[in-house]
């Protein structure tokens, strides 16, 4: 989804929009949850990742030992008649509430029943904010918004994600495995971008940009196990048609030349996998998914760029390929019930080293573990700006330990490793791009709320990656409404 982002500085009220996608957050249920949360900072570098593990680690070893555990499920032997050998009953399984399905529900002397829902029909507003101790550049606090609508026809579907500034739009009409396909993208901020350098705005590196493209294309698509709405194998070859502008702010350095704005021309094939079961809250709950992205692109008009001591050549530039990919699983753990899982996932990708500029490079995001069909693809980093967490080639892995406290209260435990060439100022203010590596340990719990809606409370703690060699926290909350 797109984020609508005011960004807080000492000096000023700056007005910035953000875009990340996110899924349906729409719920059947109305129930009040809050946390207080208290946290004492390690003074370890990487001990918060090392916890995560071994929490994870440790859990099937407790269960081996016959450990406790409230929600496992032991035989109990009944008593029977005289002379008759005692027989054993094994208690029913608890099964997680999955996505779409009714549930009855007992809770605080309540009953409480969640009719089937419509997943394939989607209405969702999403608003939150994100708190950075210490700030990261010059920003303490974004506000978030979002904007999500999805429709499901027998032969027809419909994917937009709105903010204003930042949107996407997605259309497919079916001829049994046959699609045609139709796509727009936008990313038109009228405001500056800076780069940074030892977590501080380089004002000097500041310019306006963005860029619009529609694609049409075909492919195949399949309906795949569990067989619900967002589960299926697709594959798509999409011709790309845009355009590129680049302008001077008042700030930029007077050394600075910028690329000429300019037509693009591109080819995009894709390929999704997605064979995930979802709970109540949308969450993966069971299996895998996997996706890539190949993009080849032209800038018709094109010259070389930079300043007198940092040059991007136009034979490097004007023609580049992007390389995308991710693997995600979501799966339980030997020896203890559906209410615990793990989820595990990887991605990657590449642009050629002597063709990446700030321009075309990849974005990372913040925000909760991407869980839609069509999101799982995006690499998410704990506390991520997508203004300066730029990357031209990164591999990130997630590992998630996810306990169902109530079927409407999840509780998450996160550790996430980076390794990325990201974006930096390089001599007199020219953003190029510096070999990094960074981890992130997050806690966050994912709750219904009242009028059909939800909550996500994330503390996450980075040591280094996100400010430039700086270790901090953040703290995110984000409400989503369906309507």
């Amino acid at each position: 989804m797109g984020f609508l982002v005011f960004r807080l500085t000492p000096d000023a009220l700056r007005w910035k929009i953000r875009y990340a996608p996110c899924g349906p957050q729409q719920k059947e249920w109305a129930f009040c949850f809050s946390m207080i949360y208290r946290h004492t900072s390690a003074e370890i570098e990487h001990l918060p990742v090392v916890i995560v593990v071994l929490i994870i680690l440790a859990l099937p070893i407790w269960s081996e030992h016959n450990f406790a555990f409230a929600d496992q499920e032991p035989t109990q032997a009944i008593p029977s008649e005289p002379k008759v050998p005692p027989t054993e009953k094994t208690e029913e399984k608890y099964h997680t509430p999955l996505a779409g399905e009714p549930l009855h529900l007992e809770f605080m002397g309540r009953s409480i029943d969640i009719p089937a829902r419509e997943r394939g029909n989607v209405n969702s507003l999403e608003l939150g904010g994100t708190l950075y101790l210490p700030d990261h550049t010059d920003t303490s606090v974004i506000p978030l918004f979002a904007l999500y609508i999805k429709r499901t026809w027998e032969r027809t579907r419909l994917r937009l994600v709105a903010s204003g500034i930042d949107n996407e739009v997605d259309g497919a009409r079916s001829f049994g495995n046959f699609e045609f396909l139709g796509r727009f993208e936008n990313y038109t901020n009228p405001f500056s971008e800076k780069g940074f350098l030892d977590n501080e705005d380089v004002i000097q590196s500041s310019v306006k940009w963005g860029t619009l493209s529609g694609f049409l294309g075909a492919g195949l698509r399949y309906p795949v196990f569990p067989y619900q709405v967002d589960n299926d194998l697709r594959l798509q070859l999409f011709g790309r048609v845009g355009y590129l502008y680049s302008k001077h702010t008042s700030d930029t350095g007077p050394n600075v030349t910028l690329p000429p704005s300019t037509a693009l021309y591109g080819v995009k094939l894709r390929g999704r996998y997605d064979g995930i079961r979802r709970n109540l809250l949308e969450l993966p709950h069971e299996g895998t998914a996997a996706g890539f992205d190949l993009d080849f692109v032209h800038r018709e008009h094109w010259a070389d760029y930079g300043n007198p001591f940092v040059r991007f050549k136009k034979e490097n530039f004007q023609d580049y390929y992007m390389l995308s990919g991710y693997v995600l699983g979501a799966f339980g753990i030997p020896g203890l019930s559906e209410k615990n899982r793990v989820l595990a996932s990887v991605h990657g990708g590449m642009i050629d080293e002597k063709s990446a500029d700030r321009y075309n490079a990849f974005r990372l995001d913040g925000g909760p573990f991407a869980d839609e069909a069509d999101d799982v693809h995006r690499p998410n980093y704990p506390g991520a700006l997508e203004f300066h967490t730029i990357v031209s080639r990164y591999v990130m892995t997630n590992l998630e330990y996810r306990r169902e406290l109530l079927p409407f209260l999840y509780l998450q435990l996160r550790g996430t490793f980076i390794w990325a060439d990201r974006s930096t100022v390089i001599r007199v203010n020219q953003i190029g791009f510096k070999s990094d590596n960074g981890q992130a340990a997050s806690i966050a719990v994912t709750s219904g709320f009242f009028w059909k809606s939800q909550l996500y409370i994330e503390y996450a703690w980075d040591t280094g990656f996100l400010r430039n060699g700086r270790s901090g926290s953040s703290l995110t909350l984000l409400w989503s409404k369906s309507f």
